[in-house]
């Protein structure tokens, strides 16, 4: 929205969206949709964490200000709708962003939503205001926003410190929901209190998350659903076999790798399966301020050793994608094609080629067939980190590492990460929107908390805040190439593979449209029925 000229259609385009229910559809109200967790979530508040452990069984339970169209399975600017915003502008400058805020919208436990609750929201994420929050993972997707202003209960300004196209984009996100200003943050851990569809009924640790239909949600007609439960199961041969036995209606998004495929249509031939792009990818961290690691040269060795091809055939069945850390066109917006990428010297050439290199690069560091390099490769004790993460250790085995693979239980996981407990791991990230303002700030920023490597370049830093600033699409593309190209020479947190992998659901789940480019974004489930 460029101007106040149009602001009008933007209303008209949110009440027609808001209007939806009115028209006649066969949708049958009622029913609980079950799914499930594949680990405990360590809360229930998505502003603190950044797991699709929490994301995935409380989405649900907020609203944004603005949304991706849940219909439409590519996220991108095109198709972000209103939600708790009816309308907005932009100033001349596009550094003031002004909402309308929905009224008459009531937060669970009955308390209006006004606009002090979107201040609270941001002056918290920002910590400009003590949230009493435990983790801020998102902090800076927020940098730019220098102060949110209200006027009246109804609308409210984000002031920005630069021109930021993707500010949106950010805030379409599920993991972008409005947090109520009266509910402390321990409560929001535990019981979350949203103005969403669902509300939280009860969230027992290692057992199930049962959210049930809100009854005054301000979208009328809306759920469809009376409730929906998540079972947490840890075991993926236990839910798959559950999900067969119809005691799930929908498995978790990218539970069904590629080679598990054949065994779950087996079961359930009636199922739909849909492969998508996840927005996670699997990547090699090194402790570059941990000896021997802190030589670029034995890092560029490892690089060098990665057989990507292999990855994606042994662990994806074929579907990941390789490319670097913007997700690969079709579904990704901002990457150019893998192609491209095989141009690179770390990518270039046949695996023997490279790793004929890397031995090379091994030996003038010491390391031959008789003295190799013994290390411990750390991972998540979680399925899909496991299955790349063995991998990883061949690969490594082949240019004289001794390496061994180190199972690390997932709630220690992160915090050995953050801290630099490690000094080789195989890590999954998962990417909140495909956009750079998401995936460069915080993989590889200088001092960005989820920058695990600690990776720092000044003027990869320079091209990060330069592509974000630029409104024109081609040329912000085009910087984030010349990004790809320093991460790709400095061997900073090397991307293996962008993962592919499917969802399921049996075929009286009606409704639900699978996202194309990112896990994060498609659990509002207020369109989702059940034909029974």
């Amino acid at each position: 929205m460029n101007s106040r000229n149009s602001l009008g259609l933007v209303a008209v385009l949110a009440l027609s969206w808001a209007a939806l229910p009115t028209v006649a559809m066969a949708q049958k109200p009622g029913g609980v949709l079950r799914s499930y967790e594949v680990s405990n979530p360590p809360s229930a508040s998505i502003l603190e964490e950044a797991t699709s452990a929490t994301a995935h069984p409380f989405m649900a339970v907020f609203n944004n200000l603005v949304i991706f169209d849940q219909a439409e399975p590519i996220n991108r600017p095109e198709v972000i709708r209103p939600e708790l915003a009816e309308s907005w502008t932009w100033d001349a400058d596009k550094t003031k962003l002004t909402m309308k805020l929905r009224q008459g919208v009531t937060w669970h436990d009955g308390k209006p939503f006004t606009s002090n609750d979107v201040k609270c929201t941001w002056d918290w994420s920002t910590e400009k205001v003590a949230s009493g929050f435990r983790k801020n993972p998102r902090k800076l997707w927020w940098d730019n926003v220098k102060d949110v202003t209200t006027n009246g209960d109804h609308e409210v300004t984000f002031v920005l410190g630069r021109p930021q196209p993707s500010l949106l984009t950010l805030m379409a996100s599920g993991l972008s929901p409005v947090y109520p200003c009266h509910v402390p943050a321990r409560v929001m851990r535990v019981k979350p209190i949203g103005t969403g569809p669902f509300r939280v009924v009860s969230f027992e640790a290692n057992k199930i998350v049962r959210l049930e239909k809100n009854p005054n949600y301000w979208r009328k007609g809306r759920p469809y659903l009376d409730g929906l439960e998540f079972s947490i199961i840890g075991s993926r041969g236990t839910r798959l076999l559950a999900f067969a036995a119809k005691e799930i209606d929908m498995t978790f998004v990218s539970d069904v790798t590629g080679p598990l495929l054949a065994d779950v249509k087996a079961r359930s031939p009636e199922a739909t399966c849909e492969f998508a792009m996840t927005g996670v990818s699997a990547n090699l961290l090194v402790n570059r301020e941990k000896a021997p690691f802190d030589n670029p040269k034995l890092r560029e060795a490892m690089m060098l050793t990665l057989d990507r091809d292999a990855m994606v055939k042994i662990v994806s069945g074929g579907n990941a994608a390789i490319s670097g850390a913007m997700l690969p066109p079709p579904s990704g917006v901002w990457s150019e094609p893998t192609e491209k990428f095989m141009t690179l010297p770390s990518y270039a050439g046949t695996i023997e080629e490279r790793r004929e290199k890397a031995i090379k690069i091994m030996a003038e560091l010491g390391y031959t067939a008789d003295k190799k390099l013994k290390i411990k490769v750390g991972t998540r004790d979680y399925q899909s980190y496991k299955d790349p993460a063995v991998l990883l250790v061949d690969h490594l085995n082949r240019i004289n590492f001794d390496a061994e693979l180190e199972i690390i239980e997932t709630s220690l996981y992160y915090g050995r990460i953050t801290r630099g407990d490690y000094a080789v791991a195989l890590n999954l990230t998962g990417t909140g929107v495909d956009d750079p303002d998401v995936t460069m700030f915080e993989g590889y920023l200088c001092g960005s908390s989820r920058n695990y490597t600690n990776y720092c370049n000044k003027d990869v830093d320079k091209l990060i805040y330069e592509q974000s600033a630029e409104s024109e699409v081609a040329k912000r593309k085009a910087i984030v190439w010349k990004i790809e190209q320093f991460l790709a020479e400095d061997a900073a947190r090397p991307i293996i593979f962008q993962n592919r992998s499917a969802t399921c659901w049996h075929p009286y789940v009606k409704g639900y449209v699978l996202h194309q480019n990112s896990i994060y974004n498609s659990w509002r489930f207020e369109d989702i029925w059940l034909d029974k």
